[in-house]
């Protein structure tokens, strides 16, 4: 594939043919007319004209893979977060600049028309979001990788902020269709749930077992390609859609009972309704376990096709199949793979446990053990009651070796099960995705040095070396050259646009960091992105913020350990400041925030509460006046991080040291150019390093001090009674200042803070409020900003996804890159 659309002419000709591809697509896709065609109809019509670039590209790619006989990465994930795809394919494909301009010459607005696409609502936050990223990475490095997930009907939820409080509503991004996506009504499976198990005899007197009488749901395929960026590799998603066994009950129907007729095929089809509905009831909790399941055996019963067309032999699937657990959601498929080839395809225990761990591989996300997924063993008898039975062999299999290693340690064989025993009693599902897989990899050195050292210290006693660490990447492709184009742009200018393909090439920066004139180009872009988000949040909020002053950004979930309260807490601190010293030098802040709570996270929703009630008041207080402002920004998206992401001047990564496993939030905003402000915790160790410890603001306790504090006893009390500008904003913020309607609102915040503060928030303020300071002043110089920003940048290569999905290839997958 060619690279017409970097920095060369083009073509009239070109864009006329593609004007006239547009049109027709318009008549005959969207069937409409340009008297009444709106922008989702132009939206349409140039997505079929890049689809249809795509799709032949796409079976080509698979005539190729199926020609040289390749091993094929299977990347099982219950998230997606794949964003508007029209632009990223059009990038991909090099025809972005084209299309602009093909639809400005048929008197179109680009903007329009791109804004017209809904966000895939595939994902919540950074596993989804990595998993994209992975996907587009093995396409353009040219790697056989398949991503396997479901295809939700309704995203995570549309969030709202009425009266500064979060409000769900259904995310219905289907609502007008998805023409990237094929559906394959010929690919379906049957998936099984509930029933019983029989044992029997076969001929040969093996003791063999049936799981029959059960609920079936059927799994209906839907494709979107995925291409390489300038290749003509393109790869494929495929996303599982529920539906019913059959239709109705006629017999209901007929005797005037519409409710019941259709009772069934109604709950068969709730499957792939939502993603991560409410699991805080036991219909929410065994909806979720059916999601898990019901994804990853259409996955593999799909897998296992493809293999045995040209295959016969189950001990060569390891050869050609790879499959990479992204978490521990899709680790029932080990579990499901086993139940495979022992009870259908008859191979004995040894043998299908040896293909089995050889085929799977498993990634960690986090470290904190009440994180850690468990399921009750009563719902795994009740809902999948085979499974049930394979995880206690596949344990008292396993116990029976520890024991032989061990002997006499029973303390270490009640940790190192994978049954818990309670009460009530649960399956550890990562112990179960660790003693299944060949390989369990950490996404950052200092998680995976901490995964050894504490969840899975057992594990990696009883199994050294089992565990690797591999740091997490994101595509340069979405995250800086379409989502920053005035800084790619400038880039590209200066060292060309090969940085787009290898990251590492971003050193050539470095020399220009001391470029006057380069800098002044740097700042300036950075000051364009800050007006369009400024603008925006006019538009949008209905509050002016002085895109002159320093944008502080904080984006990511919801979650206490993220820490947005410590962020929230400064921020109380430097209101203060300035209504007791209205004369003062204050810098100018706007605080920026956007996330989502889980909606039965009661904790994490009042911060978004206490975040925007703080913004009103402060907001609007004359005597603060432009020098600090609070943003909470609705509804946390791709295409929100789009846009906040290359405005940013500070990125708060914030989380206590030893809860974030990586992170890729700290990545994105540190190749745009923001300056990070951190602990020491998942990536930002790495980024800290490759940047320089100059041009990043590290504060906070080590994770090795926060497990000592924990051991030894933490009073939160004493930070409280001995920081006086701490206890001002606490009790501030407990007085009901800023809920002078519901006085008492934030008590539950400010108890947890004082008897518990389970994530060090009160023992890291002080660090973190010298850190602010000191981001303050380095902010007043800013020629020695811009230096900075511009180091930041240059030193991302690392951080590329293409680097990688090289070492999952290199180092777990065994798999090649085809040359085509």
């Amino acid at each position: 594939m060619s690279e017409k659309a970097l920095g060369t002419p083009i073509p009239e000709e070109m864009i006329d043919s593609l004007k006239q591809l547009v049109s027709d697509h318009l008549t005959y896709s969207a069937g409409k007319d340009k008297i009444n065609a709106k922008a989702h109809d132009w939206f349409v019509s140039l997505s079929h004209v890049a689809r249809d670039k795509v799709v032949g590209e796409l079976m080509s790619t698979m005539r190729s893979y199926y020609d040289q006989d390749v091993k094929r990465v299977y990347y099982f994930s219950l998230e997606f977060l794949m964003g508007r795809a029209l632009s990223n394919s059009l990038d991909n494909l090099g025809l972005l600049d084209m299309a602009k301009q093909a639809l400005k010459a048929l008197s179109i607005s680009p903007d329009d028309v791109f804004e017209a696409e809904p966000d895939a609502g595939l994902g919540n936050g950074g596993l989804g979001r990595l998993a994209a990223c992975f996907l587009d990475s093995m396409a353009t490095l040219g790697i056989p990788g398949f991503g396997y997930g479901i295809r939700y009907e309704y995203g995570m939820f549309f969030q709202r902020i009425q009266n500064g409080q979060q409000v769900e509503s259904p995310d219905n991004w289907l609502r007008y269709g998805n023409p990237w996506e094929f559906p394959r009504p010929e690919v379906i499976y049957p998936v099984k749930f509930y029933g019983r198990v029989v044992e029997y005899a076969d001929e040969k007197g093996v003791l063999r077992y049936h799981w029959m009488d059960t609920n079936d749901v059927m799994a209906m395929a839907y494709d979107t390609p995925v291409p390489g960026y300038m290749t003509d590799a393109v790869n494929n998603m495929r996303l599982w859609s529920a539906k019913a066994s059959h239709d109705f009950e006629l017999s209901y129907f007929n005797e005037g009972n519409y409710i019941k007729a259709v009772e069934d095929k109604n709950q068969s089809e709730n499957i792939s309704k939502v993603l991560y509905p409410d699991d805080s009831t036991l219909m929410g909790r065994e909806l979720r376990l059916k999601q898990q399941y019901f994804f990853v055996a259409a996955s593999l019963q799909d897998i296992l096709y493809r293999f045995g067309k040209y295959h016969d032999n189950f001990d060569h699937l390891p050869e050609k199949v790879a499959i990479q657990l992204n978490d521990t959601h899709p680790s029932i498929a080990i579990v499901e793979l086993m139940r495979i080839l022992v009870d259908l395809k008859h191979l004995d225990w040894d043998r299908a446990f040896s293909i089995t761990t050889r085929t799977f591989a498993y990634t960690n996300h986090t470290l904190m053990p009440e994180a850690l997924e468990t399921w009750p063993v009563e719902l795994l008898e009740t809902v999948l009651p085979r499974h049930m039975q394979i995880i206690y062999e596949i344990n008292h299999r396993f116990l029976k070796e520890v024991r032989a290693s061990y002997p006499g340690d029973n303390e270490l064989l009640r940790r190192i099960s994978i049954i818990d025993d309670g009460p009530p009693k649960k399956v550890r599902m990562a112990h179960l995705a660790f003693v299944g897989s060949h390989r369990v990899n950490g996404v950052a050195k200092i998680h995976t040095d901490l995964m050894k050292e504490t969840i899975f210290s057992d594990l990696e006693r009883f199994s050294p070396g089992k565990i690797i660490n591999i740091t997490n990447g994101i595509t340069p492709r979405r995250w800086l050259k379409q989502a920053n184009p005035g800084l790619s742009s400038l880039i590209s200018g200066k060292i060309g646009p090969g940085w787009t393909k290898d990251l590492a090439l971003l050193k050539k920066l470095i020399p220009l960091a001391e470029d006057g004139d380069f800098r002044t180009s740097f700042r300036e872009v950075k000051q364009h992105n800050k007006e369009c988000l400024a603008s925006f949040i006019k538009n949008t909020l209905h509050l002016e913020v002085p895109a002159d002053s320093l944008f502080d950004v904080q984006i990511k979930r919801m979650h206490e350990y993220k820490r947005q309260l410590l962020n929230v807490l400064h921020v109380v601190t430097r209101y203060q400041e300035i209504i007791s010293s209205p004369g003062g030098d204050h810098q100018p802040r706007t605080v920026i925030f956007s996330g989502k709570a889980a909606p039965g996270y009661q904790m994490a929703k009042l911060i978004i509460r206490l975040i925007n009630d703080v913004g009103e008041i402060v907001n609007h207080d004359h005597r603060v006046g432009s020098r600090l402002k609070v943003v909470f920004i609705p509804n946390y998206s791709v295409s929100n991080a789009e846009m906040i992401i290359p405005a940013a001047d500070l990125s708060e990564q914030i989380s206590t040291a030893g809860t974030e496993a990586s992170g890729t939030g700290n990545m994105k905003l540190s190749l745009n150019g923001a300056l990070t402000i951190g602990t020491l915790d998942g990536a930002n160790i790495e980024i800290a390093s490759e940047v320089g410890e100059e041009n990043i603001f590290i504060f906070g306790m080590k994770a090795g001090e926060i497990l000592h504090l924990k051991k030894t006893g933490y009073r939160p009390w004493e930070h409280y009674e001995t920081q006086k500008d701490l206890k001002q904003a606490i009790d501030l913020i407990g007085s009901g200042y800023f809920s002078p309607d519901q006085p008492t609102l934030y008590k539950p915040i400010v108890d947890s803070l004082l008897s518990a503060d389970p994530f060090f928030l009160l023992a890291d303020y002080a660090s973190y409020r010298n850190a602010q300071r000191a981001v303050d002043l380095a902010y007043r110089d800013q020629d020695r900003w811009a230096r900075s920003s511009i180091l930041n940048v240059a030193n991302m290569g690392k951080f590329s996804s293409d680097r990688t999905i090289l070492q999952y290839a290199n180092e777990i997958w065994g798999a090649r890159r085809i040359e085509r």
